[in-house]
C-alpha cells in the first residue's frame, strides 16, 4: 500500500523550518482549497494516513507525508509497485475544462524552495499504474464534465485509464475529521476483516453515521466506489 497525506503547501509552514513534519497543524474545517491560490493544510489526513499504515502492517507499504506526499512521488516508477494507492489531500475539479482537474501535492521543499505540486490529469492518464484500488480522500474528487462518447471526463476515469481497477472518490466537500474517521474504518474492514471495497465502503459508512457529530449524510454518504466489480 502507498499512503500520501499532509503535504507542505505553504514555505510559512512550521515543517519547512524544523524539516522534521512536526509543526502544529493550522485549523481545518473543510477539506477544499482557499480562495487567492492558498491551500490549507488538512491536519487530520496525518492520523488517517498512519491509521491505514497500521490497518495495512506487516505488509510492506509507503507513507508519504510531510514534503514527501510530493508529485516527483507520485512520478516515481516506484508508485506501480501497490496493489492500494491513497490519497489524502485537496482535489481540485473544473467542470468546464477537466484537463485542468489534478490533485495538489506538496508545493514547498524541505528548504522552503517551490516545488510543482500540481499533479494535473494528463499526468495522472500517463501515470502505469498495477493497483486494484485508489482512493481519493479529498474534496469532490468523483466529479467531472460528462463528454458525448466518453462519459464523465475527470480524476476517476483517469486513474482508471492508467491502471486502477477500482477508485474511491467524493461527490462533495468532505469535513476533515469525519472523513479520517471513515477512511480509518474501511481499512480496518479491508484489510482486517477482509471485506471487499464496497462491502468496506458500506460498513464504514454505517459506523461513522452512528456517531452524533456525523449523523448528517454529507459527513458520511459523499463517497463512492466506482471501476470493476468485486
Amino acid at each position: 500500500m502507498a499512503v500520501l497525506a499532509d503535504p507542505v503547501f505553504d514555505p510559512a509552514d512550521p515543517r519547512v523550518a524544523t524539516g522534521r513534519g512536526v509543526g502544529a497543524p493550522t485549523a481545518s474545517a473543510v477539506r477544499s482549497a482557499a480562495g487567492g491560490g492558498t491551500f490549507l493544510r488538512l491536519p487530520w489526513t496525518r492520523r488517517e494516513a498512519r491509521a491505514i499504515a497500521a490497518a495495512a502492517s506487516p505488509a510492506p507499504s509507503l507513507l508519504a507525508l510531510d514534503f514527501r506526499a510530493s508529485r516527483q512521488t507520485v512520478l516515481s516508477p516506484e508508485l506501480s509497485r501497490y496493489r492500494i494507492v491513497h490519497f489524502a489531500t485537496h482535489g481540485l475539479i473544473d467542470s468546464q475544462t477537466p484537463a485542468l482537474s489534478g490533485l495538489m501535492l506538496s508545493r514547498v521543499g524541505e528548504r522552503g524552495e517551490p516545488v510543482e505540486g500540481f499533479l494535473g490529469l494528463g499526468d495522472i492518464y500517463n501515470l502505469r499504474l498495477g493497483a486494484d484500488l485508489v482512493v481519493l480522500s479529498g474534496c469532490e474528487t468523483a466529479l467531472g464534465r460528462e463528454v458525448r462518447g466518453e462519459g464523465l471526463v475527470g480524476l476517476t476515469q483517469g486513474f482508471l485509464y492508467a491502471g486502477a481497477r477500482q477508485v474511491v472518490a467524493s461527490l462533495w466537500r468532505v469535513e476533515d475529521q469525519a472523513t479520517a474517521e471513515l477512511m480509518s474504518r474501511f481499512y480496518r474492514a479491508l484489510l482486517t476483516e477482509g471485506r471487499t471495497p464496497a462491502a468496506a465502503l458500506r460498513l464504514a459508512q454505517l459506523a461513522v453515521r452512528e456517531d452524533r457529530r456525523w449523523r448528517s449524510p454529507y459527513y458520511w454518504s459523499g463517497f463512492v466506489l466506482q471501476g470493476g466489480g468485486d
